[in-house]
């Protein structure tokens, strides 16, 4: 064999052998699995199912303790909100009595002059501020007035409230000390302020200053 026929064999398989590798090499990498890192992802879902789970567990122990709960006595709050509820329909029925009363008070006497007017006793709104039925010029509206001592200012002649609050403080006393030791060490410096309130329809602002002045104490 000359070495012409040689080389016609070992060309012909080198080339097959290197088509061969090129091949094997290129569908190897084409086989080739890409790998994706979700890790952030994962753990991100992780935390969020941990929350779900925590919060599922106290709801759960809320509805067991809630279940094993004795019952509660709320008869003091339920007092406390009837209280409160009265205030608030005595302060509208007030509201509502203001709106009609409001044209029905008129001058029921004049002097010549026109200068002294007397005013109408709106007993509703008086009943709707204090809660109870109250008397035109009952002088125990007053604080610190009691059966006792309105007796004593009528024997003065003092028997109304209009008459009460053009009564000076120094002339209360003087009815007080009428009655002896017993009654002279009441205060009256107040008294014809109230009664000024009382003749005038004041009646909101005569029972929030009682609130605010125990014994009507200024």
């Amino acid at each position: 064999m000359n070495l012409d026929n040689i080389w016609c064999w070992i060309i012909p398989l080198l080339v097959g052998a290197i088509c061969a590798l090129l091949g094997y090499l290129l569908g190897k990498g084409n086989s080739k699995t890409e790998v994706i890192d979700n890790t952030e992802e994962l753990n991100s879902w992780k935390s969020k199912n941990g929350k779900l789970q925590a919060d599922l567990d106290a709801a759960n122990a809320k509805l067991n303790a809630t279940a094993n709960t004795p019952v509660v006595d709320h008869s003091a709050t339920l007092k406390a909100l009837e209280t409160e509820n009265a205030k608030l329909k005595t302060d509208l029925d007030l509201c509502q009595g203001k709106l009609k009363s409001a044209a029905s008070t008129n001058v029921v006497s004049s002097l010549a002059a026109g200068a002294v007017t007397g005013l109408v006793f709106n007993a509703a709104d008086a009943k709707a501020a204090y809660g109870k039925k109250i008397k035109q010029d009952d002088l125990k509206i007053v604080e610190g007035i009691g059966p006792k001592i309105e007796g004593l200012f009528h024997n003065f002649g003092i028997k109304t409230w209009k008459e009460l609050s053009e009564t000076t403080v120094e002339k209360c006393q003087e009815v007080l000390n009428s009655g002896g030791e017993r009654y002279r060490i009441h205060n009256p410096g107040s008294w014809p302020l109230q009664a000024k309130m009382a003749y005038e329809g004041k009646w909101i602002e005569l029972v929030k200053w009682q609130d605010e002045h125990i014994g009507g104490k200024l």
